[in-house]
């Protein structure tokens, strides 16, 4: 990996972390809650993320094409600015494929990231059930939760968002994918409100 692209992934991972602490945080501006939040945005937006954008790279380069993440500035204001609004718009920047590359094995390469957040997701929701204690229970609800989000958002079937290129190469694995990732949004929080 290139000092230039891991960069860029240091950068987007560190400006979404602040992002998701501040919504997380309960009051505007509120430095006590946001200190102990970050942390926790970071491990769980971190590992969501850069597992996601890494997914995509391995998958393409296995493709044989050369793929690279760029992080996308206006993406990483943007996040922040809407942070502050109370909402996420999460764009932080993507991985660039070159290469001849057909629409399944492009398919493919866009469902590796959604997938990825999906298998994260389940991890942390394990975390949860060994009720290890209160701070590690919320790290693995947050993780799941934000995984979750994470992949149901890039599943949307709209501009470059991953969801497009899924829906074009299998309309069957789009509607599974984002199934799962509905339920994990929507209807597990449920679940998780009986458990705890």
């Amino acid at each position: 990996m290139k000092a230039s692209e891991r960069n860029d992934l240091i950068v987007s991972w560190l400006t979404i972390s602040v992002a998701f602490a501040i919504v997380l945080s309960p009051g505007f501006l509120d430095i006590g809650a946001f200190t102990s939040l970050f942390p926790i945005s970071a491990i769980v937006v971190g590992t969501g993320f850069i597992f996601h954008e890494l997914a995509h790279r391995q998958v393409a380069k296995k493709f044989g094409a050369h793929a690279e993440y760029r992080a996308w500035q206006a993406g990483l204001i943007f996040a922040i600015f809407s942070s502050f609004l109370g909402f996420i718009f999460a764009a932080p920047g993507a991985v660039y494929i070159y290469g001849n590359i057909n629409r399944k094995q492009n398919g493919i390469i866009s469902i590796a990231g959604p997938l990825t957040n999906i298998a994260v997701a389940i991890m942390f929701f394990l975390v949860i059930l060994l009720n290890v204690n209160e701070w590690v229970n919320l790290v693995g609800i947050l993780g799941f939760r934000i995984n979750m989000f994470l992949a149901l958002f890039n599943l949307l079937p709209i501009g470059p968002l991953d969801g497009s290129k899924v829906f074009v190469w299998s309309k069957l694995a789009w509607g599974i994918t984002i199934a799962v990732s509905f339920i994990g949004v929507f209807l597990a929080p449920l679940f998780l409100a009986v458990l705890f």
